[in-house]
């Protein structure tokens, strides 16, 4: 039988072993010192296991009150692993109910966008199979199994995200006391490995010269018009674009402030506009500017353009999917103005994505406005030149020293 100061001096070994304390109670001892209680029985001819707890948070005294307690449901002909599944069922235990309350606690802090999909994810690949199983209980395999769905469908991407989802929602349960461990990290390297796929996107400066002239002669509705071309110039999201609202845009300050919440990384944005952006708008203005909105809807003025309206404008200009998207234009930007010279952090600011260290984050929006705007205007008269076809040496160049 085991002792307090056996468990303690029992040094770990290479690989897990087994400190036994009679019928059935046992602790399994891990390499990383790590001390698991483990009652094992017999229910219905079958071998099972019952965890009991980890030492010493659940003293030898209480395993060998816990053990007692599941050999006196065996005596009544009940299996305590069975008793105690149903029990955390019923206390909203399970892992969709563990689930739904992690992605209540991220409203606010995702986009709509992002939250929706995290949602359909769960719902469509991972409650089927696991969501009635207690959070704390499922195992790596299980995990595995159900993302393994995911990847015999070919959507590999899917199956990387849908698991990193599932180890947020294992991290969260051990935060609040449901599970111990986040099984999914355990099936780091397990599944195929996917393949990054960057988005179209034209970089070469003669054929942008030429996507911009294409732009010039759309003939479509308004708001999709003055956005193709506000686009290249900002290279903002998508989605950050088409939902701009006339109170954010100043055009004595030649600012745009773009709120958080309309952020993917849910920080607000100031996005300083070049003189042809302003020019575009004006003009804009006299068509749209009785409404909140900047790219109404054809349909309705209190709604946006469409995710796919952009997108569909390019195919309209003979523009297929594999050589140019609305999201290009963050690429063709970045890759143009690195080319050009100028600093990365300055583009990396530009384009809103997020500074990991909060005190040289806000050092970097009170320093590279005044900078960022430089760029953005030596880009807008870059453009103009390769527009022309008659780029002059100085458009787009980075300041010397």
């Amino acid at each position: 039988m085991l002792s307090d100061i056996s468990i303690r001096k029992a040094p770990p070994g290479l690989a897990p072993r087994k400190l036994y304390d009679g019928r059935g109670l046992y602790m399994i001892l891990t390499p990383g010192g790590s001390r698991w209680w483990r009652f094992k029985y017999r229910f219905g001819g079958r071998e099972k296991l019952l965890s009991l707890g980890i030492y010493p948070a659940i003293t030898l005294q209480r395993a060998r009150t816990r053990s007692n307690e599941a050999r006196m449901l065996l005596k009544q002909g009940i299996d305590p692993s069975a008793k105690r599944q149903a029990e955390k069922q019923s206390r909203g235990e399970n892992f969709e109910s563990v689930a739904r309350e992690w992605l209540h606690m991220q409203e606010g802090k995702l986009t709509p966008g992002t939250l929706g999909r995290d949602r359909d994810r769960l719902q469509n690949f991972i409650f089927p199979y696991l969501g009635k199983r207690p959070v704390g209980e499922i195992k790596a395999p299980e995990l595995l199994s159900a993302l393994r769905r995911i990847e015999s469908r070919g959507v590999i991407e899917t199956a990387h995200r849908t698991k990193s989802i599932c180890s947020r929602v294992f991290r969260y349960a051990i935060a609040t006391g449901r599970a111990e461990r986040d099984v999914a990290a355990d099936l780091r390297g397990a599944l195929r490995p996917s393949i990054a796929h960057h988005l179209p996107a034209i970089t070469d400066p003669q054929r942008i010269g030429e996507l911009l002239r294409a732009i010039d002669g759309y003939s479509g509705h308004a708001s999709v018009a003055a956005a193709l071309k506000v686009a290249p110039y900002v290279f903002l999201r998508p989605g950050e674009l088409r939902k701009a609202k006339w109170q954010e845009l100043d055009f004595d300050s030649a600012t745009w402030r773009i709120p958080a919440e309309r952020m993917k990384m849910r920080e607000a944005h100031l996005a300083p506009l070049s003189v042809q952006v302003i020019a575009i708008l004006k003009e804009l203005k006299p068509l749209t500017g009785a409404g909140r909105l900047v790219f109404p809807s054809l349909r309705s003025r209190e709604r946006p353009i469409s995710d796919n309206t952009l997108n569909a404008a390019l195919r309209r200009m003979g523009y297929t999917a594999d050589e140019m998207v609305a999201h290009g234009f963050r690429s063709m930007a970045s890759t143009c103005l690195n080319e050009l010279g100028w600093r990365p952090d300055l583009i990396e600011r530009q384009l809103a994505h997020s500074e990991r260290n909060p005190v040289r984050a806000t050092y970097n929006r009170a320093q590279w406005l005044d900078e960022r705007r430089k760029m953005m205007q030596a880009w807008g008269d870059y453009l103009d030149g390769l527009r022309t076809g008659k780029p002059s040496s100085e458009h787009g160049e980075s300041p010397k020293g």
